[in-house]
Order: C-alpha cells, then structure tokens, then sequence
C-alpha cells in the first residue's frame, strides 16, 4: 500500500480542511494514558531507542520496525527476554502508520528516512522522536517542520545533549556572559573511523525488503556497502560524519552561539587515507560566519589517529572576551578564564531525554521540549550547507530568510533530492 494512499483513505479529508489532528489520531492523551510507541530501524541507534522508552512509566515499545526481517526478529527475542514480553515486529513502516493504537513512532531509520518517516506519521496523527539529522536535504527539512506545525504534533530531535542538566546550565551561563562577548564556535567530530573496503553489487537477501530500505533515495542496486552501517558514508543515504556524529555538535554549536543558519560558508576536504567505497569526506573543515551577530563557527571531521583538543574529542569550544568553555561529548562543561587559564564553573551531569519527549507528548506543548522540530531542521541545515560548500567547492552566500543560496543555481541544486522514488514522494504541499 502506497502512503498516499493511506493518507487519501484515513487522513486526507480531515487533513484538507487543515485541521490540526487527522482523522488517523487515535485519541488525545491524558497525563495517566499508556503511550504506545512504534521503533523504526532497530539494528543500531534503535536498541538505544528501546531502552530509552520501555523503562519510562506508562509507556511501552509495542512495535519493532525494520526492513530486515532477521533483525526485526533478533531484536524482539532480546526485548522478550529482558523485558517479559515479545512486541509486535514489522518489514515496512507504513504498517504502523494504519495502526491507530500506536500513539509515537520512534525514527531511527537511515538519514535518508527520517524527514519523510517523520512527515508521515505526522499526517497519521502520531507525535514523532527522530534521530540526527533530522533531515537529509535542507527541503526535506523545511518539509518536516511544515508537516510538524500543520498537524500539531510533537517532534523531538534526538540530541540527547539537549536535555543535559549540565549542558543546559552551561548554555544559561553563555547566555550570562560567562565568558564575555562569543566570537566564535567549534564543532569538533573526531571519530575512529576505519577503511570500509570495496563491496560488489549483488541480489538482496530473502530477508530484507531492499524496496522498503531504499525508500525515498534514488534505485541503486543492493550492496553491502550500505547495508547495515555503512549508508553514512553515501550521499543517496547519508551525509557523512558531520552529518552523522557532527550533528550533535552543529547543534551545540547553533545553541551556544544563540544563532541559526549562518550567512556564508565554505569548507575544504577529502579523502586522503583510504581507496574504500566511501564517497562523503574523511577529513573536512567548514568556516561559517554569521554577519549581524559578528561570529564565526568551524567544523573540524577528523577519521583517525588524533589529539584531544583540552580533552575534547566530540563537543565544542566557544571562545569569548573573558575566557573560553569547553562542552564534551553530551554531559559534561568546563570553563577557564584568561590568559593563565583560570578554572571557572563546571559540571558534568545527564538527562533524559526520551522521558522529556513522552512529557511533551502528554503536555501538547512543545514549549516542554528540549528538542524542537525547528532545532531539527537548523542544525541538520548548517551540515548540509557545510557539505554543499564542499561539494561546490567555492564560498558560498546564503540567505538564512529564504533559505537559498544567492545567485548560485549550482549549489541551489543541493538542497533536494533531484529524484525520489515512487510511491517515497517527500511531498510539496504536506
């Protein structure tokens, strides 16, 4: 079944009349109803997604999505065994959609899926986690914020950092002046990422559907170069460590430095290491500066052997007038002051953010959330105009309003998908 069909047939007439829940809305929560919530690809970031959800009270992971059967089924025994109890599994998400006691889909998909996977469970009245990046292109993006406002759901970027008690006092602090005027921003996505070889093109396995896994991205042949992990590496399905690990940093970035899609852009990198299958970037750095505010951000990709920057392998600097903050990896801040390197304020303290997500879902308010569909779509949108820099190879203007590049048709190109496939439309009008 096509999902225009099944928005036709359960949401369409609704939908039409822009209403804020569709007709496919099983009911409006209250603070003591059991959320049912669905995982979308459950082979890597979904067992966290699992763990995430079933401990929380009055929830339960009822379905386990995954266009691989074997996984699907390896997966739902481990819940069994852990957790007493075996959930539904299904191949092809749009299953789920139809199913009116699922009230949250979780997205782990590939990027390739998220921004669609997320639009569509918008128009089946489900309230939606979705992973980094929240989209895959700039237009898919601007798409899921469209579908997430029209039917008034709740999306929640999945950066988990969002909801670090620490990392939310450091940012307050920023905001504060802790460090003086911010003059710039780093995004370092220091990673150990080894060669992926070289894998032919072959006939899928019986127990993956290749259709469902493709989804929206253009045909191409099973291969398992991208099937289960390696996707990231390809621009059909991913975006690259920046757009992979980077986003968690793009979107510390954006919210320390109190900005969103910066003005201009340029980057430079390649590969240099290994003659594998990859076709993003191993090594990348993209400058991007922000003209009213008078601020500059970088994002450093390193792959292999590396220092720790003040020991921080994936996080952020922020440099100011007074002394810099360093912010690693999801929980955790430090603060020094002056030229000596005076310590300041520190912390290193978590959150949850899956139980802020279901906290919202019940409240309606998005002003609950730590995570935002907007936020969603900015710091996806800072990476993919930082690879467009990179692919066109020239600096680019870029107007934040419009969300286009200034006269330049080349790198415009870059900010949709030139084809999706049948059946996988990201649709114009949500």
């Amino acid at each position: 079944m096509e999902r225009r069909t099944f928005v036709k047939s359960a949401a369409g007439a609704v939908a039409a009349q822009g209403l804020a829940f569709s007709a496919a809305s099983s009911r409006v929560l209250g603070a003591n109803d059991r959320i049912r919530v669905a995982v979308l690809g459950v082979n890597g970031r979904g067992k966290s997604h699992i763990a995430g959800f079933e401990p929380l009270d009055n929830v339960e992971v009822a379905t386990l999505v995954d266009p691989d059967r074997n996984i699907a089924e390896e997966r739902a025994a481990s819940f069994e065994k852990k957790y007493g109890r075996k959930p539904a599994i299904e191949q092809d998400l749009r299953r789920v959609l139809d199913d009116k006691s699922i009230d949250c889909i979780s997205v782990a998909t590939p990027n390739h899926w998220h921004a669609l996977a997320t639009i569509w469970g918008c128009q089946a009245g489900k309230d939606v986690y979705v992973e980094k990046p929240g989209a895959h292109c700039i237009y898919e993006g601007q798409q899921m914020v469209a579908a997430a406002k029209k039917y008034n759901r709740i999306v929640q970027h999945g950066v988990q950092l969002r909801s670090s008690v620490a990392m939310r006092e450091g940012i307050q602090l920023l905001r504060d002046g802790v460090i003086g005027d911010i003059y710039l921003g780093r995004a370092l996505i220091y990673k150990w990422r080894p060669s992926v070889g070289h894998k032919p093109s072959e006939n899928p396995p019986s127990n993956l559907d290749w259709n469902v896994w493709q989804g929206p991205a253009e045909e191409r042949q099973f291969s398992t170069r991208y099937v289960h992990y390696n996707w990231h590496w390809h621009w059909d399905y991913g975006n690259g460590d920046i757009g992979n690990q980077g986003i968690h940093e793009t979107d510390l970035m954006l919210w320390g430095l109190g900005v969103g899609l910066p003005d201009e852009a340029m980057a430079m990198g390649g590969k240099f290491l290994w003659d594998d299958d990859k076709e993003t970037p191993e090594t990348m750095t993209a400058l991007l500066k922000w003209k009213k505010q008078n601020i500059m951000g970088e994002i450093a990709v390193r792959p292999w052997s590396s220092n720790f920057e003040d020991g921080v392998r994936v996080g952020n600097i922020f440099y100011g007038s007074k002394g810099f903050m360093l912010m690693k990896t999801y929980n955790s801040y430090e603060v020094y002051f002056g030229e000596k390197r005076e310590p300041g304020p520190k912390a290193d303290l978590g959150g949850d953010h899956f139980a802020n997500f279901i906290a919202a879902v019940r409240s309606r308010k998005t002003s609950d959330q730590h995570g935002p569909v907007e936020t969603a779509h900015a710091s996806s949108g800072v990476a993919h105009i930082a690879n467009i820099a990179l692919r066109t190879g020239r600096k680019l203007d870029f107007d934040p309003k419009t969300e286009r590049f200034i006269n330049d048709n080349e790198a415009n190109g870059y900010l949709r998908r030139k084809v999706y496939r049948k059946g996988f439309e990201v649709p114009e009008k949500v």
